[in-house]
C-alpha cells in the first residue's frame, strides 16, 4: 500500500521481487484511478484495506506491507482485525501529530489545488516527493510520475485529491491494540528516527523488529529498492516458517 498522495504504481518494480506471491496493489480512495470522497479519514482508508484483503483469490490472512501514510492505514487495520492479517510490515511510518505531506501542504507549498499542466512534459517536470529525495533512481521516478497525471479537458493534472491532506492522521494508542505480527523498516535518511521507532516499539509490545534499510531516504522504493526488497523477503520468509509470539501483550 502506498503512502500520501502517491498510488499503486509506486510498487511495480518492487511487488514483483517479492519471490512466489500472490500480490496486489490498492489505490486508496483520493489516489490514483480511485474515486474521490467528500472527506477522508484513516478510518475509511482502513475499510478499503480490510475489504481488498478479503478477495477469495489472495487466501486467508494475507500480509499487508505499506509506506509512510499506509503504514498508518495498515495498524490500524492490524489493531481493529488483527486475525484477519497475517502480519503487517511498515516502511518509514513514524506515528505523530502531523505528516511531511500535511505540513507541505498546509504551507500551500505542495498539493495544493490541483493545477493544470499544458502538456506532458510539463506536469512531469513539477513531479517532485514530499520530502524532497535527490538520489532517487531517475528511471523509477519517472515511469511513477507518468502514472500520476491523467489528461483532462483542462490540461495535465495529477489524480490525487488534495482533501486527502486533512484530518485523516492515526491516533498513537492504536499501536497497543494491534493484534498481528509487526515489522518496522526504518530508512537511514527517512522520518521515522531512532526516537519515533523505539517509541514504536514499546507501544507495539517490544515485539516488532526494527530494521533500517542502509542509504535510504523517506522512499526507499526510489533509491534503494533492492535494499527494501531483501528486507521484505528477509521478514516474509521468517513469517512463513516461524511462529508469532501472542500478538497482543
Amino acid at each position: 500500500m502506498h503512502g500520501g498522495g502517491a498510488h499503486g504504481h509506486w510498487w511495480d518494480h518492487v511487488a514483483p521481487m517479492l519471490g512466489d506471491y500472490r500480490t496486489v496493489t490498492i489505490d486508496l480512495s483520493g489516489h490514483g484511478n480511485s474515486g474521490h470522497r467528500a472527506g477522508y479519514s484513516v478510518e475509511s482508508w482502513t475499510a478499503e484495506l480490510l475489504s481488498t484483503c478479503a478477495l477469495p483469490n489472495l487466501g486467508p490472512r494475507p500480509v499487508v506491507i505499506a509506506h509512510s501514510m499506509g503504514g498508518w492505514v495498515s495498524l490500524n487495520a492490524g489493531a481493529e482485525a488483527g486475525d484477519r492479517l497475517g502480519g503487517v510490515i511498515v516502511i518509514d511510518s513514524p506515528i505523530r501529530e502531523r505528516s511531511p505531506e500535511e505540513i507541505e501542504a498546509s504551507r500551500q507549498k505542495a498539493f495544493g489545488p490541483l493545477r493544470a499542466y499544458p502538456d506532458l512534459d510539463t506536469a512531469l517536470g513539477h513531479f517532485r516527493t514530499v520530502p524532497d529525495q535527490p538520489h532517487s533512481l531517475p528511471y523509477v521516478v519517472d515511469h511513477i510520475a507518468r502514472h500520476s497525471v491523467i489528461r483532462t479537458a483542462e490540461g495535465w493534472q495529477w489524480r490525487f485529491d488534495p482533501r486527502i491532506f486533512g484530518n485523516a492522521r492515526p491516533h498513537r494508542e492504536m499501536l497497543r491494540r494491534v493484534g498481528t505480527r509487526v515489522a518496522l523498516l526504518r530508512a537511514e535518511h527517512g522520518l521515522l528516527t531512532r526516537t519515533i521507532s523505539d517509541d514504536m516499539y514499546e507501544l507495539l509490545g517490544r515485539r516488532a523488529p526494527v530494521v533500517e534499510i542502509p542509504e535510504a531516504g523517506h522512499h526507499p522504493m526510489l533509491d534503494q529498492p533492492l535494499s527494501l526488497i531483501t528486507g521484505l523477503r528477509a521478514l516474509l520468509a521468517d513469517w512463513g516458517h516461524s511462529v508469532a509470539r501472542n500478538a497482543i501483550s
